[in-house]
């Protein structure tokens, strides 16, 4: 019978804070990890994450899919033997209703930016 290998894991906040560290089995799923996260939120936080959607987690540059295991995202496990690895939360902003107030589901901004370069400059 092989021997599950235990990830220990800690998730860095926006603000520089920490959940964790905690050991994980590598079978758990990224969507169990964001149920966690979710269930240990500082209660002194605003805005904290509603759903397993509101979060995105990222390691070694790559965005971490719900229905995958930690072994096969393929995480840096030996790159530091007996270490923790830190991944990064990210939290969905909330979007309010400018006439309500109330949260608008299914909101995406997106920002585009023109540059123009004067004649003169050239």
């Amino acid at each position: 019978m092989a021997v599950e290998e235990l990830v220990e894991l800690k998730f860095r906040l926006a603000d520089g804070s920490d959940i964790g560290p905690i050991k994980y089995s590598s079978s758990t799923t990224v969507g169990f990890l964001k149920e966690k996260i979710i269930a240990q939120w500082p209660k002194d936080k605003e805005n904290g994450p509603k759903s397993i959607n509101d979060l995105k987690l990222i390691n070694a540059g790559k965005i971490l899919e719900n229905n995958r295991t930690l072994m096969e995202s393929r995480l840096p496990l030996t790159e530091v033997p007996g270490g923790v690895i830190t991944m990064h939360v990210v939290v969905r902003p909330l979007h309010l209703d400018k006439n309500t107030g109330n949260p608008q589901k299914n909101t995406f901004q997106c920002i585009i930016y023109i540059l123009h370069i004067r004649d003169d400059f050239r």
